[in-house]
């Protein structure tokens, strides 16, 4: 699998629930405690900015609205966030984008390969919370998964330490690889 296409294939099943998202399910709720599907939406559409940048090596700070103001009730927000999402997976196509270092919306340099397995692994992570939540299932290759385990294994205790992962949940090491990011990050996959 070539890295600068791993972007485009954890969106690519994110993209297309978009594509089926009604208005009257933006309540519903995700495995998320803190986001309904609204608020999930809004997560994206605000950090999306930042994960662009950092593709770009530009430190962009986050969408300039206030996470929980951007407005998804105007009935454009699914053609906004897919239209997020095909310029990130453009972005990180760029092979440069993979080397030296960069910035995710802060002043702090990492690794850009660090951050694009970090932008892997919220596509995934926020397309199952997405599918959960509308009550249907996401899929991705298993040469995906397989990569996105590796890297939130690399990350999931610095990811917990910032709060951004829940405690471990543990799962078998024979379950299967998205059911093991999840246990990661702080999800049951069961959804409980």
């Amino acid at each position: 699998m070539s890295e600068t296409e791993r972007v485009a294939r954890a969106a690519e099943p994110l993209s297309k629930l978009l594509r089926t998202l009604t208005p009257d399910q933006l309540t519903a709720p995700t495995p998320c405690a803190e986001f309904d599907v609204r608020a999930l939406l809004n997560h994206l559409l605000f950090w999306g900015p930042s994960l662009i940048g950092a593709a770009r090596k530009e430190s962009v700070g986050p969408a300039a609205a206030a996470e929980s103001d951007v407005d998804l009730t105007a009935g454009d927000w699914p053609a906004a966030l897919d239209t997020q999402l095909a310029d990130l997976a453009t972005a990180w196509r760029d092979p440069e984008a993979w080397q030296g270092s960069t910035h995710m919306g802060g002043p702090t340099e990492l690794p850009a390969a660090l951050v694009g397995g970090m932008v892997v692994g919220e596509l995934i992570v926020h397309g199952w919370d997405l599918a959960h939540a509308l009550g249907t299932t996401a899929d991705w290759d298993d040469d995906l998964l397989r990569y996105a385990f590796e890297e939130t294994t690399a990350t999931a205790d610095q990811g917990r330490a910032m709060g951004i992962y829940g405690p471990e949940i543990p799962i078998a090491a024979d379950a299967p690889l998205l059911d093991r990011i999840l246990g990661l990050t702080g999800r049951d996959p069961a959804g409980r």
